[in-house]
């Protein structure tokens, strides 16, 4: 397992590469050229000197998120095959650069969807919030103007200005579609690219939708047990995978995080992990926490015992973190609060960890046999 960080380069971030290699046990940055828009190829000479960047502040670039996917591919249009090409390209050069792990998604229009981002708590704290009704009130339009105004001045994945200007004609577009078609898309884009992901060794990763709930009458596809199942049998590969993200997953109360988890990763699909608390208020509405599992829904033991006793070996990232103590940054992407959080995720690891050797070596003691306990953590 190797604990890494989100970062965005080109003065984009609050958040320093000094800063985060001072975080006791992070390993390397998750991270993306964010100015590119969907479609376009990657340039080579840009992510040879972001990677040059990055390693020169001790971190490993190994990890990518992430390479959007053009929204023709999403359609099925005629066009589609140009951008997979594109993408294939990107992939081409990504490989070059040593990266193992792409993280994707295939949300329709947006990635992501809030109604406030920064939801005050009782101890000062700003979370980011969810409210379905609400959300459901707002046309997309005024949901990106009030998100927006709430980014600090950086931008927010998933809400590029080149998406805004088509956002109200593409949610048009898919009234027409049935959420079969959108399947079949999804495995025509997966069919053209696993392959080439096999040969550069670059593990495809999908994040679940987020919220896993149907909005605007948008297809969704990553968003519970089945539809995982279904997605992984879309293509048998095991470069076929998933980011497994709790807080995306966790949204919704039926999910049952840990045995999702355990079937996932006992199968080796998952290879990228996004772990975070969350907290309902009511049925489609909660909030991000602070990821103890005390502060939310989710009991964090569990959800960290189930990666590690399933063989996880992939790589975690804390995901959105409370705006604390005055911090100014991206919301969700602050330093303060995940650095909090990776602390926390790693002690439950090593708790998790050195646990399972005690009790795996007083199992052999108990048959006869002396064993010294191994107390080292991997």
């Amino acid at each position: 397992m190797k604990m890494i960080f989100r970062w965005f380069p080109g003065g984009d971030d609050s958040v320093t590469l000094d800063q985060i290699r001072q975080i006791p046990g992070v390993s390397g940055i998750a991270t993306m050229l964010s100015d590119i828009p969907a479609g376009e190829v990657w340039p080579l000479e840009r992510l040879k000197d972001l990677k040059k960047k990055i390693n020169s502040a001790g971190l490993e670039m190994e990890v990518i998120e992430s390479v959007n996917i053009h929204e023709d591919i999403k359609k099925g249009l005629p066009t589609r095959d140009r951008y997979i090409e594109n993408y294939i390209h990107t992939l081409q050069n990504l490989s070059e650069i040593g990266v193992k792990c792409l993280c994707y998604n295939f949300m329709p229009v947006m990635d992501w969807v809030r109604s406030n981002l920064a939801f005050p708590l009782k101890d000062g704290s700003t979370v980011m919030y969810y409210n379905h009704e609400d959300v459901l009130q707002m046309n997309p339009s005024r949901i990106a103007k009030e998100m927006f105004a709430r980014s600090e001045g950086y931008t927010l994945p998933g809400w590029e200005p080149e998406r805004l200007k088509a956002m109200a004609e593409d949610i048009d577009f898919y009234q027409n579609m049935s959420e079969e078609e959108y399947w079949k898309n999804l495995k025509y884009f997966l069919d053209a690219v696993i392959p080439y992901a096999e040969k550069l060794d670059i593990k495809m990763a999908i994040h679940p939708d987020d919220p896993p709930f149907s909005l605007y009458g948008l297809p969704k596809v990553i968003r519970n047990a089945e539809s995982i199942r279904r997605f992984l049998n879309l293509n048998s590969s095991p470069y076929n995978g998933l980011t497994f993200c709790t807080g995306s997953l966790g949204a919704d109360m039926e999910n049952d995080i840990p045995s999702m988890i355990k079937e996932s990763v006992s199968g080796g699909r998952v290879h990228f992990a996004h772990i975070r608390n969350v907290k309902h208020l009511d049925n489609k509405v909660f909030m991000e926490t602070a990821h103890l599992s005390s502060c939310g829904d989710l009991d964090m033991y569990r959800v960290v015992k189930a990666f590690h006793d399933n063989g996880f070996d992939g790589y975690i990232r804390p995901d959105h973190g409370r705006m604390v103590w005055g911090e100014k940054a991206r919301p969700g992407y602050g330093l303060y609060d995940r650095s909090m959080g990776i602390t926390y995720l790693l002690g439950l690891w090593e708790a998790v960890h050195k646990g399972s050797l005690e009790t795996c070596n007083r199992n052999k003691l108990d048959g006869g046999e002396a064993y010294e306990i191994d107390r080292s953590l991997e």
